[in-house]
């Protein structure tokens, strides 16, 4: 079970978290810092090496949570045109695509496992969507997405696991793709949410910044940092709240606080 609440106040954190983080201020070494850098896309590529297709489940919350998704469209059955980026092994990808027959979508992921991964699934229609691999720090989303040609762009749990000084080339990639007027649905982790406080001393990149022990990172948002990305890039802001959860474990009588960010951003 959980319960859930959105709004624009962060958690409050408990007198023994608050301990705890302010304790944890020692950083990984620089070298370490560039090494990481430089092996992002081996160490996500492992993840899904490891963890095939059944790490993350199906995300049938999408369209309830982003009404957006159906609000777009002018008329009933209008097709849609979508970018998931970041679309890891198509958690987010299959269930919309099933849920709705007039969607097309793009898909890209900067794993290139995890696109062969979404290419040999049942699902996968060339007719349906194209599905690429793509750093959405770099290699330019014009090369197979014509520009102003997108309806709407979903960013889950994407921009967390980029380098804070690179998240804003992302969303300038982005940008050249979207129709005027038109949406990035925006959901990730935010501010102390329950696995910010689980890394242990020794995991931290910098402020909000942590290392796991596989190499993969994650970034913790904050409203007003996720506000200024967005707008430095020249979008306007619609939505951005923080949604809290409290996930209850009845079997281990454990509460867990989550907390995201979600956000629904407009190119004028």
């Amino acid at each position: 079970g959980a319960f859930q609440k959105k709004g624009h106040r962060a958690r409050v954190l408990s007198p023994e978290e608050a301990k705890k983080l302010a304790k944890d201020q020692v950083l990984v070494s620089e070298f370490k810092q560039l090494k990481l850098e430089k092996e992002a896309q081996k160490n996500w590529d492992l993840f899904y090496k490891r963890n095939s297709t059944n790490f993350f489940k199906d995300r049938h919350w999408t369209t309830r949570e982003f009404q957006e998704l159906k609000a777009c469209r002018e008329f009933a059955d209008q097709k849609l045109t979508i970018l998931e980026a970041g679309c890891g092994v198509g958690n987010c990808l299959f269930p919309l695509l099933e849920e709705d027959l007039n969607i097309f979508a793009y898909a890209c992921d900067f794993s290139p496992r995890a696109v062969e991964y979404v290419k040999k699934n049942a699902l996968h229609s060339i007719e349906r969507c194209k599905v690429f691999q793509c750093d959405l720090t770099k290699d330019d989303l014009l090369d197979n997405i014509p520009a102003d040609s997108v309806d709407v762009v979903t960013l889950i749990f994407v921009l967390s696991a980029i380098h804070p000084d690179k998240m804003h080339l992302v969303l300038r990639n982005i940008y050249k793709v979207l129709k005027p007027g038109k949406c990035v649905l925006f959901r990730d982790y935010g501010l102390y949410d329950h696995a910010m406080l689980r890394f242990k001393s020794g995991s931290k990149l910098g402020e909000n910044f942590y290392v796991r022990q596989d190499g993969t990172r994650s970034f913790f948002f904050t409203e007003e940092f996720l506000s200024q990305l967005f707008k430095a890039e020249g979008y306007e802001q619609v939505v951005n709240e923080y949604v809290q959860r409290e996930t209850v474990n009845r079997k281990e009588d454990l509460r867990v606080p989550r907390v995201f960010l979600q956000g629904k951003f407009q190119k004028p």
